[in-house]
């Protein structure tokens, strides 16, 4: 490899901070039952609502076959993330059960930039 580019390869800061949660719910065994399921459901909506409304989901979507949602979360922590989630009526009745995935900025992009700082 040439030299110049891996000198400029050492001086780029790939560390990327998470800015974002991806949440990926899926149907626990008990949550199956869509007959249990549907008195939650009830008072799963508005708490997911107010979620929502209080920014901590930025957006939220179905699986295409139905078998959970997935939320992007404007959260840095996955646990606090989880915290949340597991309060909802879907988590105390341990319906649903949720994966985290921190996310964060494409840091190589800074390879295509100049050396000045973002402002």
């Amino acid at each position: 490899m040439n030299k110049e580019i891996m000198d400029t390869q050492k001086k780029v800061d790939l560390t990327t901070p998470t800015t974002k949660i991806l949440a990926i719910g899926r149907w626990t065994e008990k949550g199956m039952i869509q007959s249990d399921r549907l008195p939650v459901m009830v008072k799963e909506v508005p708490a997911t609502v107010r979620l929502y409304l209080t920014g901590k989901i930025e957006m939220w979507y179905v699986k295409p076959d139905l078998n959970g949602v997935v939320f992007i979360m404007n959260l840095t922590d996955p646990e606090e993330a989880h915290q949340l989630l597991e309060k909802l009526p879907l988590g105390v009745a341990k319906m649903m059960e949720f994966d985290f995935i921190p996310l964060g900025p494409i840091s190589p992009l800074r390879f295509l930039l100049d050396d000045e700082p973002a402002a």
